[in-house]
């Protein structure tokens, strides 16, 4: 994909059992923009909003949550303020009282100035996105984080392709344990991704249960210079959408 694959939705947006629409917002908003979305959060939403300690960081947090807030609700065809989140135990938010044969999923995350969102009908679904920063990317967190393949893999390569392929592999298998939705309690060296720039993305190996990786598609998504993003999705999702949106 290329920048030219994300495009301004359609007004009357349909999404079919077979397909994952990605949407990219940026977070940097008008204060106009902003004081609307925050009149749309819940009030845990709110108070939340209020504990950021640096002014950037509570807009941005503000204008992701509402977004959020938006895009979902062009999907229900509803006001976005009357959208109710529940969430698992370890944190992932869902579409509350959702009854439906194959219900409305999604998953969001956001970076430095960019957030993307993933949403699917009835499998489930992770997205990462992730600012590169070379500072991060060194062998110490690699190996309190990576499984010993990918550190194996990850030193093979030679430096200047290093960076890259550090992000490629945090962000899918960030991707992955949201799309689980077991958070970090899900142990990050059982399972393989893989990480070299003109790899395929892909779910490597899992372990114990080797058959656990044929449940899941993976995608490199390319959203921004200095950006690596990865989307995780249960199944064989076989057509993708990708939207632009900014906050009114």
């Amino acid at each position: 994909m290329n920048a030219a694959a994300w495009r301004l939705p359609p007004e009357s947006l349909v999404l079919n059992s077979d397909e994952v629409h990605v949407w990219r917002v940026h977070l940097n908003a008008l204060p106009s923009a902003i004081t609307n979305l925050l009149g749309t959060l819940a009030p845990d939403e709110r108070a939340r909003a209020e504990r950021f300690y640096f002014e950037k960081d509570r807009n941005h947090y503000i204008v992701a949550r509402g977004m959020l807030r938006a895009i979902l609700g062009r999907y229900l065809r509803v006001a976005p303020a009357e959208i109710r989140f529940a969430y698992s135990h370890y944190g992932k938010p869902a579409l509350a009282a959702e009854r439906h044969a194959k219900p409305l999923c999604f998953n969001l995350s956001h970076s430095h100035e960019v957030a993307l969102y993933g949403v699917t009908l009835g499998r489930e679904i992770g997205i990462d996105v992730e600012h590169i920063r070379p500072d991060v990317a060194n062998e110490q967190v690699a190996e309190r984080f990576f499984s010993s393949n990918e550190v194996a893999r990850l030193r093979s390569l030679s430096p200047h392709m290093q960076t890259e392929a550090f992000f490629n592999c945090w962000t899918r298998k960030e991707a992955y344990i949201k799309a689980r939705g077991e958070g970090l309690s899900y142990p990050l060296d059982q399972f393989d991704v893989s990480l070299a720039q003109g790899e395929p993305a892909a779910l490597l190996a899992t372990r114990p249960d080797a058959q656990e990786a044929l449940r899941w598609s993976v995608k490199e998504l390319k959203c921004e210079p200095r950006y690596v993003a990865s989307l995780v999705v249960e199944g064989q999702a076989r057509h993708f959408e990708y939207w632009r949106w900014s906050p009114q």
